[in-house]
């Protein structure tokens, strides 16, 4: 894995950086995109995001909009994630990284899917010039604090190799969660999490975890073990309810 700082101290020791860039990518609901125009200058603009089960970027544009319009005379793009974390005062404390690769137009039922769960029906207009688009990642750089800026390649995206029957199960995953088991959902995000208490939902479930969404933000919980079916994921869900609801009865003792 190239680095393009070194990573020799003690605190560095036990820096992830795969793991802190999913995590940044996770965190939020937006990015900055860079497209580049036909006289190949670079055009960027903000955009909502959302992922698919194996971390690509999902987008939902306009055809009229210029970034539309310079992707389709060059798919070669770039997304730049800001995790939160300068709210402070100093804008670049929250860490951040920047996915390169190609966006084309996707028929994935996936990305549709996807991207309204985490931005609900008003964030993706029913206009018909309006698709989906998804991102190729080739490579991707994170900025995390001094000394962790690493440079990834594919190993950022989530592994689905042998997952088959999570990936084609996942949506009646998360949408038995939300009817049925909302109040387990809430307890995830306050009890294991330790997250403030919100309309929390479900967005996705992937081999290495689920994604939570509320109205305060992005949340991630990531599996203790990797799960490749339905039966697997089901099985850490429920466990962490059981837990979470020890440990609400423990502290109520």
């Amino acid at each position: 894995m190239p680095a393009d700082a070194a990573t020799d101290t003690p605190a560095a020791a036990s820096f992830e950086p795969v793991a802190a860039a999913r995590a940044v990518i996770a965190s939020v609901r937006t990015a900055s995109l860079a497209t580049l125009a036909a006289d190949g200058a670079p055009f960027a603009s903000l955009v909502s995001v959302a992922t698919l089960p194996d971390l690509s970027p999902v987008l939902w544009l306009s055809d009229l909009a210029l970034h539309s319009r310079n992707l389709a005379g060059d798919s070669r793009a770039s997304l730049l994630f800001v995790a939160p974390g300068g709210e402070g005062g100093d804008p670049l404390a929250g860490a951040r990284v920047t996915l390169s690769g190609r966006i084309e137009k996707t028929d994935d039922a996936a990305a549709e899917r996807r991207f309204e769960a985490l931005h609900g029906a008003r964030g993706r207009p029913p206009f018909a010039d309006f698709k989906a688009y998804r991102m190729e990642v080739a490579s991707a750089h994170l900025v995390a604090g001094f000394g962790r800026i690493v440079t990834l390649g594919p190993e950022l995206l989530v592994d689905l190799s042998g997952a088959d029957g999570l990936v084609a199960g996942e949506a009646m995953v998360v949408e038995h969660m939300n009817d049925d088991h909302a109040e387990a959902i809430g307890l995830y995000a306050t009890v294991l999490l330790g997250l403030p208490a919100s309309d929390w939902r479900m967005t996705g479930c992937d081999p290495e975890g689920v994604d939570l969404v509320s109205e305060l933000g992005r949340a991630r919980l990531p599996f203790p073990s990797r799960a490749t079916t339905v039966a697997e994921a089901g099985s850490h869900l429920k466990l962490w309810a059981k837990t979470a609801r020890s440990r609400l009865a423990e502290a109520h003792n």
